[in-house]
């Protein structure tokens, strides 16, 4: 029985726990996630968009040719993923969403976590990953989001003394090159990590001297990008994640070392 199954389950009434349990319990979630298949193919090629209702349950029933307890373990199943929201009440129903970084966050979470994986894996891979972005950012980029990347590296040094808007500023500044790469799994992959990727919810802490760094390796990238210059870019964030690595290995190598869990900060 995997998560999605007992997700569903877990939301199911009694009754509905017992009528699906009493059922062989393979066939119904294959059918369901098939079935949770189908109804996003359909969204997608019906044109819906954010906000739009689904069919009602009874339509649904009569055009997938299911059972009750199957169509609700994939209308949950799609909840969860942030595909829809189900609106309860006379008029309510399914109702088109815009997914999120959410549900990936939690699969990587649980998928290092049950790895045993430490938060160096993490800290490893940004530098394979982001210098990448950079280089990606350098020729990608758009002049909106140029001035956006611009902005958060004002608005972090005007701030240097306050480690709160620092650490969101260091957040925004990376989440805005990893989507102005062009690259749509550089940019969810980011977001989902944004919640532990400066390592500040478990434990790596930024006096105002490294606060000072940042901010002018944050202005170098910037500058890189801004002159379109792609070597540039990728050598300056590569610079500035290995300076990050050097000075968490130094100053906080128990927390390089802690387990990557759910709780603690993605």
């Amino acid at each position: 029985m995997n998560m999605m199954h007992l997700l569903a389950l877990s939301a199911m009434s009694p009754s509905e726990r017992r009528d699906h349990v009493s059922s062989p319990p393979l066939r119904p979630q294959k059918t369901a996630m098939l079935l949770a298949q189908r109804i996003v193919a359909d969204i997608t090629r019906r044109g819906h968009t954010v906000g739009d209702r689904l069919p009602p349950e009874r339509l649904m029933l009569e055009e997938y040719a299911v059972g009750r307890g199957t169509l609700r373990e994939s209308l949950r199943f799609l909840e969860l993923q942030g595909v829809i929201s189900l609106k309860p009440g006379p008029g309510g129903g399914p109702v088109v969403e815009q997914p999120d970084a959410t549900s990936l966050a939690t699969s990587l979470t649980l998928l290092l976590q049950f790895s045993h994986a430490p938060f160096r894996t993490i800290a490893e891979a940004r530098g394979g990953l982001e210098p990448m972005m950079a280089q990606l950012a350098a020729e990608r980029m758009s002049d909106v989001q140029l001035l956006d990347l611009r902005a958060s590296v004002d608005t972090m040094g005007t701030h240097l003394d306050d480690q709160s808007i620092f650490l969101e500023e260091n957040k925004r500044f990376h989440d805005v090159i990893a989507r102005g790469s062009g690259n749509a799994m550089f940019g969810y992959l980011v977001d989902a990590l944004l919640g532990i990727l400066d390592g500040s919810a478990i434990g790596i802490d930024y006096p105002e001297v490294r606060r000072t760094a940042v901010h002018k390796a944050h202005l170098n990238i910037y500058e890189a990008i801004a002159s379109r210059d792609t070597t540039a870019s990728a050598g300056a964030m590569s610079d500035h994640i290995e300076q990050y690595l050097k000075y968490a290995e130094k100053k906080f190598p128990d927390v390089l070392a802690a387990p990557i869990t759910w709780t603690n900060g993605l």
